[in-house]
């Protein structure tokens, strides 16, 4: 494997991923609508950015083992610990996803919640893209889930900066984000977590792209686009959704 380049991520969001982001009913529409798409149930599929398992372990319980590759060694040791408990088969691969290979091929390739996003320039985000296409095996799936640019600045109703709090169903938890819109396409949130008076911080940066740059991805990559949605339960996509989900087909 080549060098992995590791943004900090998990340093920063580790210790909280898993309460802004939970299991259970909030990720059951994802892992549902990936193992709808997996064009072979019981083979393995391959997941880009991997994170702490919050997908691929669900997915790996229905009978679909996982591959994972994240960038992050703190989230992949989350991922290693909960995947034992719960008796998945995730393997947990430390790699960067704009230069990950191995031998295999497989008919499910996904990249989800905004992973994408996170390469900041439009070479590294054709490359992940080239990258996933080369793990393809005919006949199979590519599923992108990222940040619509078109939602984030519809969020900001045209103002640079914005602030936003999500409220979260156990007391005294929510999220409190500090957004703003820089001027070469990038997209900074600073993040505050409460729970029970207590507060996390973790901030990030994101390359806001269109379904139609990442459909040009994929063509360039020789895959075909299939479907768009602006969320897994296959709602319609518009141009203020605030995220989209793409597949793509390999023939």
């Amino acid at each position: 494997m080549t060098s992995v380049d590791d943004i900090g991520y998990g340093r920063q969001f580790g210790g909280f991923y898993d309460r802004i982001f939970p299991s259970g009913p909030y990720t059951e529409p994802t892992v549902a609508k990936l193992a709808a798409l997996h064009p072979a149930p019981g083979e393995r599929a391959l997941e880009f950015g991997v994170g702490t398992g919050r997908v691929a372990i669900p997915l790996a319980q229905r009978g679909f083992p996982v591959t994972g590759v994240d960038s992050s060694p703190e989230m992949l040791e989350q991922l290693k610990t909960k995947a034992k408990e719960a008796d998945a088969d995730v393997e947990a691969v430390h790699g960067d996803i704009r230069k990950y290979t191995d031998d295999d091929q497989y008919k499910l390739v996904y990249c989800v919640c905004a992973t994408f996003s996170m390469l900041l320039e439009a070479d590294a985000q054709r490359d992940a893209m080239q990258r996933a296409a080369d793990r393809l095996a005919p006949g199979g799936k590519l599923v992108v889930e990222t940040s619509n640019a078109g939602g984030v600045r519809a969020l900001h109703e045209g103002q640079q900066r914005t602030s936003y709090f999500i409220p979260y169903p156990q007391p005294n938890t929510g999220l409190q984000t500090y957004s703003t819109l820089l001027d070469n396409g990038l997209w900074h949130a600073s993040h505050i977590w409460f729970e029970d008076g207590k507060s996390s911080i973790g901030s990030e940066l994101a390359r806001l792209t269109t379904p139609d740059e990442v459909d040009a991805y994929a063509q360039a990559a020789g895959l075909q686009p299939a479907d768009r949605w602006a969320d897994w339960k296959e709602t319609p996509w518009t141009e203020d959704s605030p995220m989209f989900v793409s597949t793509y087909t390999r023939n």
